[in-house]
């Protein structure tokens, strides 16, 4: 049985990380797993991070203090397990009364009883493996996909308001994305893909917000958007892409397989709130 079971477990010692150079050779050994940890390593996003460990080479907890609700990501593979949830029952006295969680293997139970889960989701982690997939996509065969920019924000959140929303999304990424995005005949946005973090420096992205409006669905305009998304990462250094999906969503799951993505590990995403 995982220690992140056993209340009676003694917390670790905890250590504040500042070195980039260190979590970024760490993170690199799994680059995979790490995708965001690797990206927001990086402006804009790294001024709003604080990084934790428990021992000189275990896991690590970033906790990114943007918007209203802090987000800490706690990854591990199976077979350590115990000791990222030894980090985070360390990690208790330090974390909001509220935050978004995404944790792997136990880590949501390492933190009770201190946390409940408000929410709770299983997720899984993908990463492009068979880029040869991508090609049936990117003919002009679906409808023309083009850059998106911070003149088509608006456009953006109305998509977003129809078709996909409580989602998350910075505004920052229209600039540093890159978002691309299909039209109709009408000039209306109704598909698009963009980027939650996208790192040339560290060769990773990780894909989001991928979005149809409800009108438009079931023509391959998600698929076409994706696959010009990856392409274009690509033709940019991206050495790993991966993307975030519900393990509970068979449509998007199958969407991503049929254009080369495989499971990586799955984790919980969840609204975790001091009891």
């Amino acid at each position: 049985m995982s220690s992140a079971s056993s209340p009676a477990a003694p917390a670790a010692a905890l250590t504040s990380l500042h070195d980039r150079a260190v979590l970024a050779e760490r993170f690199g050994r799994d680059p995979e797993l790490h995708l965001f940890e690797l990206g927001d390593l990086d402006e804009p996003f790294w001024s709003h991070t604080a990084w934790y460990t428990a021992s000189a080479d275990g896991p690590v907890a970033l906790l990114y203090a943007v918007g209203e609700v802090p987000t800490l990501l706690g990854l591990a593979r199976p077979e350590r397990a115990d000791e990222l949830a030894g980090l985070l029952r360390a990690l208790r006295p330090v974390l909001p009364r509220r935050l978004l969680a995404h944790l792997t293997d136990g880590g949501v139970d390492a933190l009770a009883p201190d946390y409940r889960a408000e929410h709770r989701t299983a997720m899984l982690r993908m990463a492009l493996t068979d880029r040869a997939a991508l090609a049936p996509h990117l003919g002009g065969g679906v409808a023309p996909v083009t850059p998106l920019g911070a003149a088509d924000l608006p456009d953006l959140l109305a998509l977003f308001a129809a078709g996909y929303p409580g989602n998350w999304f910075d505004e920052r990424m229209l600039t540093t994305g890159p978002y691309v995005g299909v039209r109709d005949d009408a000039g209306r946005l109704i598909a698009t893909a963009g980027v939650h973090v996208s790192s040339p420096a560290r060769r990773v992205a990780v894909i989001g917000n991928v979005t149809t409006h409800p009108a438009a669905r079931g023509r391959g305009l998600a698929a076409a958007c994706t696959a010009h998304l990856c392409h274009l990462l690509a033709a940019r250094g991206a050495d790993c892409i991966g993307l975030n999906v519900r393990a509970d969503h068979p449509t998007a799951l199958a969407l991503y397989r049929r254009l080369g993505f495989t499971p990586v590990a799955t984790y919980d995403e969840a609204v975790l709130v001091a009891s």
